[in-house]
């Protein structure tokens, strides 16, 4: 599974990151929970919704020739 489940605050209610250490990722935040993923170096990230909610996260990727 490539998304990876970021912890939140539960008394804050509140994210901490070090964007100096995140590179070529990808956030997701829906419903209270918030995700991140690695972007691929070639290829298409897609966020699927429905009814305004993050149902899935496809990957596509491919290599340079």
């Amino acid at each position: 599974m490539r998304l990876k489940e970021l912890k939140v605050n539960p008394s804050t209610m509140m994210l901490e990151l070090d964007i100096m250490g995140l590179n070529n990722k990808a956030i997701v935040i829906c419903d209270g929970k918030v995700k991140m993923a690695d972007l691929p170096s070639y290829g298409e990230t897609k966020i699927i919704t429905h009814q305004g909610k993050v149902k899935r996260v496809k990957f596509d990727e491919g290599e340079e020739f």
